[in-house]
């Protein structure tokens, strides 16, 4: 099983993401922001050498493989927490990846984008470092409308759509379990209030 979790940067991916990989056993979370920063590392100096690693056809193509190889060598499942706006990039690395038994599952976390700035404004990504949390931010917000756009013209109708705006991460969490039609964690009880 291969689950892709999209939606909006600062939107909850890695969180659910975490979840996910807590909720299934034997499941693991692939990266491809890490196969960006490879070939970031080894591009560098060397030109063409795009600003976002998503414009090179090798980041796609090396994705795609990361994938499929990690769901072949270890029967899944694979979590890959990554935005993809562009629907060409999307379409050339989903392609390979949708399996015949159903087994491939795109999930937008959708946030509305009010509830979107403000999460972005509360998050801090390095606790301590000021300046990385709030580029970060900014970086975030930048492509906040990127997200917007995509969501209307073809990230909502290709994958299932989990409107985290009202939800807590637990309620994300079991919304997406839900979907995948696989039983919520048991959660510890909380402790009874005492009785008068």
């Amino acid at each position: 099983m291969i689950i892709w979790l999209n939606g909006p940067f600062g939107g909850g991916k890695t969180t659910l993401a975490a979840g996910l990989r807590r909720a299934l056993p034997g499941a693991m979370t692939a990266d491809p922001e890490a196969v960006g920063d490879l070939l970031r590392s080894t591009l560098a100096g060397h030109a063409p050498r795009p600003r976002d690693y998503q414009d090179l056809p090798l980041w796609r193509h090396l994705t795609g493989a990361f994938v499929a190889g990690l769901v072949r060598h270890t029967g899944g499942p694979v979590i890959v927490p990554m935005t993809v706006l562009n629907p060409a990039y999307a379409e050339e690395i989903f392609t390979p990846l949708r399996q015949p038994d159903g087994g491939f599952h795109h999930l937008v976390l959708h946030t509305d984008p009010a509830v979107l700035q403000e999460r972005i404004a509360a998050s801090w990504e390095f606790p301590g470092d000021a300046d990385r949390s709030e580029a970060v931010r900014a970086y975030r917000r930048r492509r906040a409308s990127g997200y917007q756009q995509a969501a209307t013209d073809w990230m909502h109708a290709d994958g299932h759509v989990i409107d985290t705006s009202a939800l807590t991460p637990e309620q994300t969490l079991d919304a997406a379990l839900a979907h995948l039609r696989l039983p919520a964690p048991a959660r510890p009880r909380s402790p009874e209030a005492p009785q008068a």
